[in-house]
């Protein structure tokens, strides 16, 4: 595959990920990764704790929760080394937990099979970082969380349109994003600039070891609510945008998208929730 810039940081961590000999050492080595905490953690169940603490203040905030979750599958996008997923494994039947790197994938099932349950999760690799190797209409709910800003432009509306793809109709989506700010007019050459040194040997993957290093590396595209919802606006009803409640700024572009506002919602971003369009399988039709 071509050498995009954006996959340089998660390929040098891929590559210190399969250096470690466990999961616990891959925290360790490189929880600034996977964790969204300033504060890496320091073991693995520290790490999938803070996953747990998450999954249930989301899926219940935007109304994704159901009683019925056990009999229901789910696709995340940009599982990691599975913070998040061995929760979601243990809410939901079926989870395919999708990431660029196959050694991530594998470090999750290890995480899975310690803190959530492994028979009910698929992984699935996505090389090419744009698509998802999956049927159509497979999942009830597609969730993507701190991954698609990370993606170069084309890739994370590529990996948008396949998570409404992948759903069933009447399901529903769940993507992070990350918006605009003053601050890209310094963040983004920056993080031009540190994939660039990341690429050289050795000292690329001394740089992806410090947290500040990584997350300028990180800085890879940025996306207001009207460059996703534009190209699938056809598909998805209901359609919420959820912000900070300190970003409260006029959205247009977004038709008769809801506006709905949540503190744990990091400010500098947002999450686009719908439910996919057409009628679900054997409903009735009178």
């Amino acid at each position: 595959m071509t050498r995009r810039s954006q996959l340089i940081p998660w390929r040098v961590a891929g590559r210190i990920t399969d250096a470690q000999s466990s999961a616990d050492d891959v925290v360790q080595a490189t929880g600034w990764v996977f964790a969204n905490a300033i504060r890496p953690p320091s073991t693995l169940a520290e790490f999938v704790a803070s996953g747990d603490d998450e999954v249930p203040l989301f899926l219940d905030t935007f109304g994704i929760a159901d009683d019925h979750d056990a009999a229901r599958s789910l696709v995340e996008i940009g599982s990691g080394i599975g913070r998040m997923t061995c929760g979601l494994t243990r809410r939901y039947g079926l989870v395919y937990a999708c990431d660029l790197d196959a050694g991530f994938l594998e470090r999750c099932r290890e995480a899975v099979a310690r803190f959530g349950r492994l028979e009910r999760l698929r992984t699935v690799p996505v090389p090419d970082g744009r698509t998802l190797d999956l049927p159509d209409g497979l999942a009830d709910v597609s969730f993507s969380y701190i991954t698609l800003q990370h993606c170069s432009r084309g890739d994370a509306l590529s990996l948008a349109a396949e998570a409404v793809r992948v759903l069933r109709p009447g399901g529903v989506v769940a993507l992070n994003f990350r918006g605009h700010s003053w601050f890209d007019v310094v963040l983004l050459p920056l993080g031009v600039g540190m994939r660039g040194l990341l690429r050289i040997p050795v000292l690329g993957e001394w740089l992806s070891r410090h947290r500040t290093m990584t997350r300028l590396a990180w800085q890879a595209n940025r996306m207001d609510p009207h460059h996703v919802l534009e190209p699938l606006a056809d598909d998805l009803d209901a359609v919420a945008i959820w912000r900070n409640p300190r970003r409260d700024a006029p959205m247009w572009g977004t038709g008769d998208a809801r506006r709905e506002y949540f503190g744990a919602v990091n400010p500098a971003h947002w999450w686009l929730v719908a439910t996919k369009r057409g009628q679900r399988p054997g409903a009735d039709c009178s």
